[in-house]
């Protein structure tokens, strides 16, 4: 293990055993998780770290006989497939779990003794669907304590059936998840997150807010170019699901007959979207990640309509880090990013869209330098290593203090609750 003061300060720059458990999220739904976790790995190995993947595909696994009932019962009680063989074989300094979600059980982490950290990629441990959104508007009911809620609702895909596993797994609320109750250290991605998981768990000692980062694009001195002199009247871009929970039919429905727009991606709502646009948005599809990336520095800016409070977009990252300022909907993680460090601008509603479109319009343009330096210093790959080094070396500290029997910050904070959507 790695030399570390018990203050969690590195006595100097050493190389970690990092084991990531992650089950996959099937390609048929693109999954910004899957592509944060591969780009956290390579971080960590071009750092110097040793990182060994204990990974389960969905795509792999569906395919099996009785998958979906398997999987059900896995999630509803916690028991199923274990990553303790790979990880005893590996013998890891720090295990950092980011999704255990279909395909992993959970009754294996206390029996795992060693630091193990976790990342909270969404809201799953006390929300079935994960988004904390329904019916169009922010909903807090089951971590409220109405537990059953979305089984009633059947916030799941749809489906109560396929949404009792969760809501049987999470009817104890947040403080009482598996993972939430043994992780050493607990990364948040946003403010919103760190402040709902401080309200309704027992881990505010726990939490440590590293965002994501991205650095898979290299934006070189002519792109730069380009992408600080855009032409008057180049679109805007929409990149990301075509579902409810990323606001685009009410984007669509607002947008302004003048202005140009792309959609890039696919999902249920294409048809809706398709019968909404006007004639000025034009439908791309869903395009491979590398395209995308080198469309995104020509774009006048990224359109960001979601309401659903996002942990963490990682095509927000990516705009950013291609020099694109952002236009954010009000009350996502997206928007207080972009009012904390000035990559964009955020409206409050459809009916100041067009306002909003024109004054961004102006501002800009002059903003696209700023977000590479935002992008360099607060969410490239070094800032977010220098970050997660540390959390790590805490989370050999909370290890040894859970040994000895002493843990500190495990039972801080007290459940809140946060106003209702309806």
């Amino acid at each position: 293990m790695p030399d570390v003061r018990l203050t969690g300060e590195p006595t100097q720059r050493a190389a970690f055993r990092v084991a990531f458990v992650h089950s996959f999220y099937s390609s048929e739904q693109p999954s910004g998780e899957n592509t944060a976790v591969l780009d956290q790995v390579a971080a960590l190995r071009a750092a110097g770290h040793e990182v060994h993947m204990v990974a389960a595909h969905t795509d792999t696994l569906q395919a099996e006989f009785g998958y979906t009932m398997r999987s059900g019962l896995r999630v509803a009680t916690g028991r199923g497939r274990s990553p303790l063989a790979e990880l005893r074989r590996f013998a890891p300094d720090i295990v950092h779990v980011h999704n255990l979600f279909p395909n992993f059980g959970t009754d294996w982490l206390e029996r795992w003794p060693g630091p193990l950290v976790a990342t909270l990629h969404n809201y799953r441990p006390a929300c079935a669907a994960g988004t904390l959104f329904r019916d169009g508007k922010v909903c807090a009911k089951c971590p409220e304590g109405d537990r059953w809620a979305a089984l009633r609702h059947a916030c799941y895909r749809g489906s109560r059936r396929a949404t009792l596993p969760l809501a049987w797994a999470t009817r104890g609320g947040a403080a009482a998840h598996p993972l939430l109750r043994r992780a050493d250290k607990l990364i948040v991605l946003s403010e919103y997150s760190r402040e709902f998981y401080r309200r309704f768990s027992n881990s505010g000692g726990r939490l440590e807010l590293v965002p994501n980062f991205f650095d898979a694009v290299q934006v070189n001195s002519s792109e730069r170019s380009i992408a600080g002199e855009s032409e008057v009247g180049s679109p805007w871009v929409f990149a990301g699901r075509l579902s409810e929970e990323k606001g685009i039919l009410p984007l669509l429905r607002s947008w302004p007959q003048n202005e140009s727009l792309d959609v890039i991606g696919s999902g249920p709502l294409e048809s809706a979207c398709r019968a909404a646009a006007p004639k000025k948005v034009k439908f791309l599809g869903g395009l491979p990640r590398a395209q995308l990336l080198g469309r995104l520095p020509h774009y006048t800016g990224l359109i960001f309509p979601s309401a659903c409070p996002e942990n963490a977009p990682v095509i927000c990252r990516e705009a950013v880090a291609a020099g694109l300022p952002v236009l954010a909907l009000s009350g996502s993680s997206a928007a207080q990013d972009v009012l904390r460090h000035g990559t964009g601008a955020v409206y409050s509603g459809t009916d100041e869209l067009s306002q909003a479109l024109d004054a961004a319009r102006e501002t800009f343009p002059v903003l696209r330098e700023h977000c590479f330096h935002v992008h360099a210093s607060h969410f490239s790959a070094p800032s977010w290593v220098m970050r997660v080094e540390k959390v790590y070396a805490r989370a050999v500290e909370e290890a040894v203090a859970r040994q000895r029997g002493s843990v500190p910050g495990r039972h801080e904070g007290h459940a809140e609750s946060i106003p209702p959507a309806d």
